[in-house]
C-alpha cells in the first residue's frame, strides 16, 4: 500500500476505441472540435432571416401599378414621365413626375407611388414606334435569367425549410447521442451508486425474510461467481420484484446497492419514454452499453410496467408505438448478454399482470420475488427497525400495535412511527408513549382527528347510536374480530369509528367470518334508525363493504348453492375498453338475487340482535356522548350494567383551563417579584 505522500500506481491504460480521444488538460474529456459554435450558427440564421424580410419588403415596395395602354400614352403625350421609360420583353415601366394628377398610393416609398407599367401584348415594335412618335426616351432591357424573380419569390420559403431541417429533422436524427441541440435525449438518465454512496443495508429490511434471502443469494453471486460456476451454474440474468405499493421493493434494491461491491445503475421506467420516436430505445442501448463496460454490475429498473406492458393490448393508436419499441430494445438487450457479462437486471412493479410475457419468461427474468404485506411478526420487526432512532417509553407495547395494523405495508408502519414522534414532540413529552402510537395509527388509516369540528347535537346523537350498534354486535358475534375501541370524534371523512383488533392475519375468509362481518356492518344503520326514526348517509361505507363482501362470496368464492362452484368474475389480465361479461342475463339476474338474499339475511339477524340488546346499545351510546371514546374493557363493563368512573370531556376541558390560568398567575407573580427586586441577581453567599 502506498504511503500518504506517495502517488498511487495506476494500472495499465485501457486501449482506446477508434475515434475516442483521451482526456484533455485538467482531466476534462476532450470532445470533437466544433468549428461552428451554436451561438455563431444562431446569429447566422437570424441574419438570413433579416435579409429575407428585407428582400420581401423591397419586392413588395417596387411593385408597379398596372394601367392600360391608353392611360400610359396619355401620360407620355403630356410629358408626365420622369427620366426614361424601361422597355422589357413583356412590360413597359415608367415613373411619373411629382404632382401628376390621378396618382394613387401603391407602395411604401414616394417613388413607388409614381411607378406605373403596361403589359406588352404581341410584338413590341408597335409600342416602340408609338413611344418614338410621342418623343419619350426609353431604354430596352432583356431578361437573360430567371434567377432574380425566383429569388424574390421563393427565398423566404427556402429559408423556412432550411430552419425546419436544421432545428427539427437533424436534431431528431442526432438524438441517438451525437452532437446537436437535442442530442442528450438519446442518453440514459440513470443514476450510479456503489457501496460507499448507499447507507441502506439488508439489516434495515425487515418483515420480508424470504425476499431478503433471495436477494442475499444475488449479492453472493456477484461477490463470488466462481463458487456457483464450479458446478456449471450461471448467474441469473434478471430478478423481478413483485408486490403491493410500500412493501419494500425499492428498499430491497437500495440494500443490494449497499451490500454488493459492484456499480448499481438505477433508472425509472418512465425515464425511457419521450416525445420523439426512438429516444427510449436509444436510452436503453446507452444504459446497457455503460453497464457492460462496468461489468459486473446491477441494473435496477423501477416501475418497469411503464414500458413493459403487453404488446397489442388494443390501447395503442396505431402506427409506430414508442413504448413498444422501447420494450423491444429491453428484450433484445437482456437476451443478448454474453455468459461472462455478469450483469444482473433487477426490476420492480406492482402490476405484474400487465407485463408482456416475453419480458417475464425465464432467460430474461429468471427469478420473480414476491414481496408480500408483512404479517404480525413482520410488522413488529418493521416497527422495531423504524423505532431504533426514536426515544420510546419503556411501557410501549409493539406487539399490540402490530396486531392493530393488519394489511399495513412497511411504508405505512414507518409513517406511524414518524407521526408518533412528531405528536410526542409537539406535546412536550420526553419520549413516545403508547397513546401517541395509537393516535398515529388512526391518523395514518383514517386521517387527522377533527376535534375543533362543530357537530350538531342531533347528528352527534345519531353518530353515537350508530357506533354503539357496531360495538354491541362486535361483542356479541363470536366469529367477528375483537373490539379495540369505539369513538365519535370526527376523523377524516368519518364522523366516528369502531376499531377492531384482529387476533391473527387472515389470508383467506371463512363464510362464518364474512357473515359476522356483514351483520356488524348492518348494526350501525339499524341502531341509528331505531333511535332517530330516520336514516342518513352515514352508513354509505358500511353498505359498500357489505355489498362487496356479498358479491365476492357469490361470483368468486363459490359460497352460494344456487350459483354453485363457479367463478364468474371478469378476467383482470384482459385489457379492454369495454366491460365484457362471460355469463348470460339469466345468470346475472341470479347473481343479483343471491347478493340481495345474503344482505337481507344479515340485516334481519342484525336487527333482531339490536332489538334484544337495546339497553346495552343505549348504555354505550350515552357513554359515548359523555366520554367520546371508549376502550374494549369499558364497553364490557357497560354491557354488564356497570358505570364508568372517569372524568368526562367537560371535566378535562375545565381542568385544562384551570391549569392554564394557574400558569398565567404564576408567571405574573414571578414578574412582580422581579420588579420589586429591581431585577438584581442575588449573591451566591
Amino acid at each position: 500500500m502506498a504511503g500518504p505522500n506517495e502517488p498511487q500506481k495506476e494500472g495499465p491504460e485501457r486501449p482506446r476505441k477508434p475515434g475516442q480521444t483521451g482526456p484533455g488538460r485538467g482531466g476534462a474529456p476532450r470532445g470533437p472540435q466544433n468549428f461552428l459554435s451554436r451561438g455563431a450558427l444562431g446569429w447566422i440564421i437570424l441574419g438570413g432571416l433579416a435579409i429575407a424580410l428585407l428582400i420581401m419588403v423591397k419586392a413588395q415596395g417596387n411593385t408597379a401599378k398596372d394601367i392600360t395602354w391608353q392611360e400610359f400614352m396619355n401620360y407620355a403625350t403630356h410629358g408626365d414621365f420622369e427620366g426614361h421609360v424601361v422597355v422589357k420583353e413583356d412590360r413597359i415601366t415608367g415613373t411619373l413626375k411629382e404632382g401628376t394628377p390621378g396618382v394613387e398610393s401603391t407602395g411604401a416609398s414616394e417613388k413607388a407611388k409614381r411607378l406605373v407599367s403596361v403589359k406588352i401584348i404581341g410584338a413590341s415594335d408597335f409600342y416602340l414606334n408609338k413611344l418614338s412618335e410621342a418623343h419619350v426616351d426609353f431604354v430596352s432591357e432583356t431578361n437573360n435569367s430567371i434567377l432574380y424573380p425566383l429569388l424574390f419569390t421563393w427565398a423566404p420559403f427556402i429559408v423556412v425549410i432550411l430552419l425546419i431541417y436544421f432545428f427539427v429533422f437533424r436534431t431528431i436524427r442526432n438524438a441517438g447521442g451525437g452532437p446537436g441541440m437535442l442530442g442528450s435525449f438519446g442518453r440514459s438518465r440513470h443514476k450510479v451508486a456503489n457501496k460507499e454512496h448507499s447507507n441502506v443495508s439488508l439489516s434495515d429490511v425487515a418483515g420480508i425474510e424470504e425476499a431478503k434471502d433471495e436477494v442475499g443469494e444475488i449479492i453472493e453471486f456477484l461477490k463470488n461467481p466462481k463458487k456457483f460456476q464450479r458446478l456449471g451454474g450461471r448467474v441469473p440474468r434478471g430478478v423481478l420484484l413483485i408486490g403491493e405499493p410500500g412493501c419494500g421493493k425499492t428498499l430491497l434494491a437500495k440494500a443490494v446497492a449497499g451490500e454488493a461491491d459492484v456499480p448499481f445503475f438505477s433508472i425509472s421506467g418512465s425515464d425511457f419514454v419521450e416525445m420523439f420516436v426512438g429516444v427510449g430505445a436509444s436510452r436503453v442501448r446507452d444504459l446497457f452499453r455503460q453497464a457492460k463496460e462496468s461489468s459486473p454490475c446491477i441494473v435496477f429498473l423501477d416501475e418497469i410496467d411503464a414500458v413493459g406492458r403487453k404488446r397489442g393490448s388494443g390501447f395503442t393508436s396505431g402506427g409506430h408505438d414508442e413504448r413498444e419499441q422501447t420494450l423491444n430494445a429491453i428484450l433484445v438487450e437482456m437476451d443478448g448478454f454474453d455468459t461472462n457479462d455478469q450483469i444482473i437486471v433487477m426490476a420492480a412493479t406492482n402490476r405484474s399482470d400487465v407485463l408482456d410475457p416475453a419480458l417475464t419468461r425465464p432467460g430474461r427474468f429468471d427469478r420473480q420475488i414476491h414481496v408480500p404485506l408483512p404479517d404480525v411478526r413482520g410488522r413488529m420487526e418493521i416497527l422495531k427497525v423504524h423505532s431504533r432512532r426514536i426515544k420510546m417509553s419503556p411501557n410501549v407495547n409493539m406487539e399490540k400495535l402490530a396486531r392493530g395494523t393488519p394489511m399495513f405495508s412497511g411504508a405505512d408502519l414507518a409513517a406511524i412511527i414518524n407521526e408518533a414522534a412528531i405528536a410526542a414532540t409537539l406535546s412536550g413529552k420526553d419520549w413516545v408513549e403508547q397513546d401517541d402510537l395509537e393516535e398515529a395509527r388512526d391518523k395514518v388509516k383514517w386521517g387527522r382527528a377533527r376535534k375543533s369540528h362543530k357537530v350538531e347535537e342531533e347528528e352527534r346523537v345519531a353518530t353515537a347510536y350508530h357506533e354503539a350498534g357496531h360495538a354491541v354486535l362486535q361483542k356479541l358475534l363470536p366469529h367477528a374480530d375483537p373490539l379495540h375501541k369505539v369513538t365519535i370524534i370526527p376523523r377524516g371523512q368519518a364522523m366516528g369509528a369502531t376499531i377492531s383488533l384482529p387476533e391473527k392475519d387472515r389470508y383467506g375468509y371463512a363464510m362464518r367470518y364474512l357473515g359476522a362481518t356483514m351483520r356488524l356492518l348492518c348494526g350501525g344503520r339499524i341502531a341509528e334508525q331505531m333511535k332517530t326514526g330516520d336514516v342518513s348517509s352515514g352508513a354509505a361505507m358500511d353498505i359498500r363493504m357489505a355489498t362487496t363482501y356479498a358479491r365476492h362470496m357469490i361470483i368468486e368464492w363459490g359460497m352460494s348453492e344456487k350459483v354453485g362452484f363457479i367463478n364468474l368474475s371478469e378476467d383482470k389480465q384482459r385489457e379492454s375498453l369495454v366491460t365484457m361479461k362471460d355469463y348470460s342475463d339469466a345468470t346475472a339476474r341470479l347473481i343479483d338475487e343471491e347478493i340481495k338474499r345474503l344482505i337481507d339475511e344479515a340485516y334481519a339477524d342484525a336487527k333482531r340482535m339490536i332489538e334484544e340488546n337495546w339497553d346495552k346499545v343505549t348504555a354505550i351510546a350515552e357513554a359515548l356522548l359523555k366520554f367520546e371514546t371508549l376502550s374494549a374493557e369499558e364497553v364490557d363493563r357497560l354491557m354488564k350494567g356497570e358505570t364508568l368512573d372517569k372524568p368526562t370531556v367537560g371535566d378535562l376541558l375545565k381542568a385544562e383551563q384551570q391549569k392554564s390560568k394557574a400558569a398565567s398567575k404564576a408567571a405574573a407573580a414571578a414578574g412582580n417579584h422581579e420588579a420589586d427586586t429591581g431585577g438584581a441577581i442575588p449573591h451566591p453567599a
